[in-house]
């Protein structure tokens, strides 16, 4: 099994996720990246793959899937222990519906917090013109901490067991902590269930590979990781 991921690429760190907290062997190839041209030039393996030639691409014997989403599903489908989603058809649809919300819901607002990471230009009002946009989008996603605390309520995880769904959801919580935005605090449930992923194995070790990427690719962003 083959594993194409990108050293800050959230779907891809998703995916890696998946595959320690199944206990899969992969060959984990990073493909190059910058913070000024992203990863172009784009792998030709990649680009072979994904019509999209985007990471993550997962080959496993003969079959090349990507999309994260799907990749989780199929991973599900054929190494099914431990199970990353529910059994009951309702529960498992509502996992589903929280990888969808992680994905493109909390997506939206967090792309324009994105710039953080990036080298200062030149032209500073570029700069606060992207600096005004992540402003008006940290309401969204302190909204959105707002619900995912509301839905931890009396629990320890999202869909009742640990699955996918957590997987999905840890990730854009964590990029928006490592962007400088909205923080965890007056969101004890969610904060408790941060803190629960976090010292996870699976969890612990991708996140200390993010960081390590950071200190090498990305500028410092003020305000990262506030408590």
């Amino acid at each position: 099994m083959k594993l194409y991921s990108g050293p800050l690429s959230l779907f891809s760190r998703k995916v890696e996720i998946a595959l320690h907290e199944k206990g899969l062997a992969f060959e984990h190839i990073l493909v190059p990246f910058t913070q000024t041209k992203g990863y172009d030039p784009r792998n030709p393996d990649v680009l072979a793959i994904n019509p999209k030639g985007q990471v993550p691409v997962l080959v496993d014997g003969d079959l090349p899937l990507y999309d994260s989403t799907l990749i989780l599903e199929y991973l599900e489908d054929a190494y099914p222990e431990p199970a990353l989603y529910p059994k009951a058809p309702a529960e498992r649809a509502r996992c589903r519906l929280l990888d969808l919300f992680a994905d493109e819901v909390m997506l939206a607002p967090l792309r324009f917090l994105m710039h953080r990471t990036e080298p200062r230009p030149d032209d500073m009002e570029r700069w606060q013109a992207k600096e005004l946009k992540a402003r008006e989008a940290e309401p969204v996603l302190a909204g959105q901490f707002a619900e995912l605390d509301r839905q931890l309520q009396s629990r320890d995880y999202l869909c009742g067991a640990f699955s996918a769904a957590d997987i999905a959801v840890f990730m854009p919580v964590f990029w928006t902590r490592r962007l400088g935005g909205p923080l965890l605090r007056g969101h004890d449930a969610l904060a408790a269930w941060y803190a629960r992923l976090g010292k996870r194995p699976a969890f612990a070790k991708v996140i200390a590979e993010i960081l390590a990427a950071d200190t090498e690719l990305s500028a410092p962003v003020e305000g990262a990781f506030r408590e």
